[in-house]
């Protein structure tokens, strides 16, 4: 029978797009999706999916049986703000399905396993500038201590069990097909829709506030760059600092005016600009580009043209299919 990849949580933001990049790299049918609910059409059009609740060990444990999966990419989590309204909910997501996954790894059920962690992970203490790949962690939110817990397990299972788990930081996520799932860098996704939609756009972080940012076809490749890398080559077994660029909602909304003059931006911090503040500014991700060659192909003008022109072109096609 042949082996399969599972993607849980493929119907978020991360993992739409990588189950749709993997069945193209892999095969349709070598690619199962699951999620606690129904995606898009070329999510579930496109091969097998699977209802799971990522909690569920035991529905974990047989849908791994059912498809001989070797791989998983565990993308279900709640993200930043939305962890902060609801934290015990956050927290039981989070960590026990990260437990569950792990344990069925140890178990030699999976062979290799893929986690995301974040520049979450970081706090108020830490360097913000060229934040390195080891330095004081002190998050401050419940999606960034479960986060940090998360790295703690991955490098514990794989220094005691063997098993070959892998994981990079990510920054914040730019992508013009899925909408924002509650993280606090969801601002330069919105950005743009409003900017077309309306031609102004009230931003909840103030305009100097610089975090550091990635378009989603460059994490995406990351993501499956490190799962495809000989074993020898990945040598951080908690998280891999990733980067990319970094910049303020000032400097956004100066690339979008590029393209488009009339746009206008204000401002109203809310809670979410203390989350911003506690993370790093800019990141040093020397080690991944060393072990296992991680490069980013996106700068911000190079961001603000693409997401501009596709959500343009998802605007007229929505406007044909409604005439």
């Amino acid at each position: 029978m042949t082996s399969r990849t599972l993607i849980i949580g493929a119907c978020g933001q991360i993992g739409t797009e990588l189950t749709l990049a993997l069945r193209a790299r892999k095969g349709e049918d070598t690619v199962v999706a699951s999620d606690i609910r129904e995606g898009d059409v070329d999510l579930m059009s496109s091969g097998p999916f699977e209802i799971i609740d990522a909690t569920n060990k035991e529905a974990l444990s047989n849908c791994v049986d059912k498809y001989n999966i070797s791989e998983v990419y565990l993308m279900a989590a709640m993200l930043s703000a939305t962890a902060e309204k609801h934290p015990q909910k956050a927290w039981e997501l989070n960590m026990n399905s990260l437990s569950h996954v792990l344990d069925l790894a140890r178990e030699g059920k999976i062979k290799k396993v893929f986690w995301p962690s974040s520049i979450a992970v970081f706090g108020p203490t830490t360097p913000k500038d060229n934040t390195p790949q080891t330095t004081i962690m002190e998050p401050t939110t419940v999606y960034g201590i479960s986060k940090l817990a998360g790295e703690r397990w991955c490098e514990y299972f794989y220094r005691t069990h063997g098993v070959d788990v892998r994981s990079i930081r990510y920054p914040g996520l730019i992508s013009w097909k899925t909408l924002p799932g509650g993280g606090t860098t969801d601002y330069a996704v919105e950005i743009y829709h409003k900017a077309l939609e309306d031609g102004t756009y009230e931003c909840f972080l103030s305009e100097d506030t610089y975090l550091p940012m990635m378009f989603m076809e460059d994490a995406i490749n990351a993501t499956i760059s490190i799962m495809e890398a000989p074993k020898d080559e990945i040598r951080v077994r908690s998280s891999y600092n990733l980067g990319g660029i970094s910049f303020s909602p000032k400097e956004i909304a100066a690339s979008i005016k590029r393209e488009l003059p009339n746009f206008t931006i204000t401002y109203r911090p809310d809670f979410r600009q203390k989350i911003a503040d506690s993370w790093p500014k800019s990141i040093d991700d020397s080690l991944a580009r060393d072990d296992w060659g991680w490069e980013h192909q996106y700068e911000l003008d190079d961001i603000s043209r693409e997401m501009l022109s596709q959500l343009k072109k998802q605007r007229e096609e929505l406007t044909d299919t409604i005439d």
